[in-house]
């Protein structure tokens, strides 16, 4: 994956196939500390102790449509090369949480990529979902909550025409 915002789309599809109906990104980007961490928090169904344990093996997964497992994997080794760590903490029935850190001017960090498109994507492709995405950038501060949106938009779908444009024009607020 050549970006972050591919690995933060894998992992949030990964949510929605555990039954999560909130899930909250949350990326801090702190140029002082020289640190870009990104969070990803949800509510589905959780793993065990021995789940957690093989989920980071590139060769372990649950699905059945296709042999490998790399989303975790991925990120994992991504925040690694950047002199970063990673961290998942998971109970069964309670939810995941994912934290990325990267040295924020290594070398070897992937960049961040389209967040905005990859919002744009997971809205369309799970309009059930509540997302929540915040972004920190040194001392600004940008949310986006589709729950807002959708009370909003009162009957129309969020991922109808209405619903995307004002997720477009919500996005151009973010921290960039």
């Amino acid at each position: 994956m050549e970006d972050l915002s591919l690995h933060i789309l894998d992992i949030v599809e990964n949510s929605v196939a555990a039954s999560a109906n909130k899930i909250e990104i949350r990326i801090s980007e702190d140029k002082k500390k020289d640190v870009l961490s990104v969070e990803i928090i949800d509510n589905g169904i959780g793993m065990d102790k021995e789940t957690q344990q093989k989920a980071l093996d590139p060769f372990f997964t649950t699905k059945t449509v296709r042999r490998f497992g790399f989303g975790l994997s991925l990120l994992s080794e991504a925040a690694k090369a950047a002199n970063g760590h990673f961290s998942l903490q998971s109970e069964k029935g309670e939810g995941t949480k994912i934290k990325a850190n990267f040295q924020h001017s290594h070398i070897d960090r992937k960049p961040l990529g389209d967040m905005g498109q990859t919002i744009i994507t997971l809205v369309i492709g799970n309009p059930e979902i509540d997302l929540i995405y915040m972004h920190k950038k040194n001392n600004q501060k940008y949310s986006l909550d589709t729950r807002k949106i959708k009370a909003q938009l009162k009957e129309a779908p969020i991922n109808s025409p209405a619903g995307i444009r004002m997720i477009r024009e919500d996005l151009k607020k973010d921290t960039k």
